[in-house]
């Protein structure tokens, strides 16, 4: 992170010199500048790789100078602004000790990447987010380049989905070869590309060769090519996509799916990095290095004699990547970003979830994982009739009674003043309950879901005596379920407070 360059903008010395301090500590080259005019000279003479700018500043304002950096039109009206701006594809975050929806807004027309209140960042949320956007933006110009196809943003704090971004980090650089397992559509491809993006080869060509999708047949000639006169049709020889990928990386997907002919040649291509096109005597060096997924057990298809074990020995190291419903914490965060794509292709303005969408959301298994969430996104995007996704602008599948029951209404009890609303005691109890049966009782998820630490959790299931939920007859919890010093790192509130999880 060394090389990456920063600007910060704000007048306000104390903030200034504080979000200083952080960012030079995580590594990162900082210049600072102190109103928005000193930021727009700066941007006419360096290109940076993220700018961090306050919106209220004394002459210049944040929102002028964004204008300005992006090469509004709007700029065009300001006066005292000269020059030519280096950084218009620089992404840009706005932050605001005084926040006002048409100060959003208007940031966001504007080009800010995204849009943040002082009072509600939290430093690990803040270096995430920052990892996040140079990481997406890193991506998109190795798209430009040609490099790359379109990539989904790396978003994740969860534990589970931290410790697959933690190893990626660690043998990235290596030239092992590395197999990816998990459900489908959780975004093993992704996590691919993502180790693509931090190895020596990040530089030269990422190819991809689907074993699913190409016939089995085919598959073979995909990847290792043809010399004329090879089969009927070839009239004139191709090279394979190991052979064009020469000097980057090559990721298999589905690779579970493939003959035993095809595991043969592979092997040998894993093993000693050599091919044998179709129709060829010669072998053929190849230097590339190995990327491989499958949704399938793979250890269940050797015993099966459906796949060599020697292949699987072959790769290295083995990352599982986590189901959604494992990583339910980075939920809101992946919705609000798939939301907010899906509008500005549709031209639509958003602001968020409703209550009720937000729970049904939570509540949904995603048997579909990040695939069936980008299309509960669109759909949503779709068919919303007003700036916020409601429940009913969900897909069926993800509100249908099944997934999420509501409780019935009784009509006659509605209009009676004698009868009260439920006590915030019972709501509180329900929550705690609903969150329990959904998690099927694993308390580390539960407490998650309902934003609270393991121990305020054991509080309340011994406070509500929730005695299936206790392991012990005498209501006690065996030293297994002991809640360890590090819980109160979660914080000491003892309320429940999801509507705040699709916050950004």
């Amino acid at each position: 992170m060394g090389t990456t360059s920063i600007l910060l903008v704000d007048d306000d010395l104390e903030h200034r010199t504080a979000f200083g301090f952080i960012f030079k500590d995580w590594g990162y080259e900082l210049t600072m500048a102190k109103d928005g005019f000193e930021a727009v000279r700066l941007a006419t003479r360096k290109r940076f790789d993220l700018i961090v700018m306050d919106v209220k500043m004394d002459g210049l304002d944040g929102l002028e100078a964004l204008a300005f950096i992006k090469k509004n039109e709007r700029a065009e009206a300001i006066s005292g602004l000269k020059g030519e701006s280096l950084n218009d594809q620089t992404p840009v975050i706005m932050l605001t000790g005084y926040a006002t929806v048409k100060d959003a807004v208007q940031a966001m027309k504007d080009g800010a990447y995204d849009f943040l209140i002082k009072g509600d960042i939290e430093i690990d949320i803040l270096r995430l987010k920052i990892e996040n956007v140079l990481e997406h933006f890193k991506l998109r110009e190795a798209k430009e380049a040609g490099l790359i196809g379109e990539q989904n943003l790396i978003i994740g704090r969860s534990p589970a989905f931290r410790k697959v971004i933690e190893l990626v980090d660690r043998i990235a650089p290596s030239m092992a070869n590395i197999l990816l397992t998990g459900e489908s559509g959780v975004g093993k491809e992704v996590v691919a590309r993502l180790i693509w993006s931090k190895s020596p080869r990040a530089n030269q060509v990422f190819a991809t060769c689907n074993c699913s999708a190409v016939s089995k047949e085919t598959v073979e000639d995909s990847l290792f090519g043809h010399r004329k006169g090879a089969f009927t049709g070839a009239v004139g020889d191709r090279q394979g996509i190991l052979k064009s990928a020469e000097g980057g990386t090559v990721f298999l997907d589905e690779i579970g799916e493939t003959t035993s002919q095809f595991q043969t040649k592979l092997l040998r291509a894993l093993q000693e990095r050599e091919i044998q096109p179709l129709g060829s005597d010669l072998v053929e060096k190849v230097d590339v290095r190995f990327l491989a997924a499958t949704n399938v057990e793979l250890e269940k298809q050797i015993q099966a004699g459906n796949f060599r074990e020697d292949i699987y020995h072959r790769f290295t190291f083995k990352i599982r990547v986590p189901s959604l419903r494992e990583r339910l914490e980075d939920l809101p965060e992946l919705a609000n970003y798939y939301l907010n794509r899906y509008a500005m292709r549709n031209g639509r303005t958003v602001s968020g979830f409703t209550p009720l969408a937000q729970e049904a959301l939570m509540h949904h298994p995603w048997p579909g994982n990040i695939r069936e969430l980008q299309n509960a996104m669109e759909y949503a995007v779709v068919m919303m009739t007003s700036d916020q996704v409601t429940e009913c602008d969900l897909p069926e599948s993800i509100v249908s009674v099944s997934h999420h029951p509501k409780p019935a209404k009784a009509p006659e009890a509605a209009h009676d003043p004698n009868l009260s609303p439920m006590s915030l005691k019972d709501s509180e109890k329900t929550a705690v309950i609903n969150a329990l049966e959904f998690t099927n009782g694993v308390k580390k998820k539960a407490a998650t879901l309902l934003g609270i630490s393991r121990k305020t959790l054991g509080e309340k299931i011994k406070l509500y005596q929730l005695t299936q939920y206790m392991t012990t007859k005498d209501g006690s919890l065996d030293e297994d379920e002991e809640f360890e010093a590090e819980d109160e790192a979660h914080g000491p509130g003892h309320g429940l407070d999801t509507n705040n999880l699709f916050k950004h």
